[in-house]
């Protein structure tokens, strides 16, 4: 859930160089966003989402997703009562939605084409 509008693009260069350990040998970060404490990660080979939890934050889940594995996706777009817009991405084999909740200061069509570009290869 995200609060406060926090949610904004990352410089994909600064997110190549601070999320480095996880990517594979030649591996581009695309596009990046940060939404409160979790972050995305488009690379060129798969889409990478990091999940920090706890109260403190130092415990982090990276949840790795080829493109290859995403079946479908749909984007919400935010409402004038509800201000969020909300990402779905469902997984092959799995019947629930990864969702993702963006704030206005993220536009939703602009990361439903980054998907688009990668997931229809």
């Amino acid at each position: 859930m995200a609060l406060f509008g926090n949610a904004h693009t990352v410089d994909p260069v600064s997110a190549q160089q601070d999320y480095a350990r996880l990517l594979g040998n030649g591996e581009r970060v695309h596009a990046a966003y940060l939404l409160i404490r979790d972050t995305i990660l488009f690379t060129d080979r798969r889409l990478i989402l990091v999940d920090k939890q706890g109260i403190t934050g130092k415990k982090v889940e990276y949840h790795s997703i080829p493109y290859r594995s995403i079946t479908h996706f749909a984007v919400e777009t935010a409402g004038t009562f509800d201000l969020d817009a909300e990402l779905k991405i469902w997984i092959s084999g799995t019947p629930t939605p990864v969702e993702k909740t963006f704030t206005k200061g993220v536009d939703i069509y602009e990361v439903q084409a980054i998907l688009t570009q990668f997931v229809a290869r």
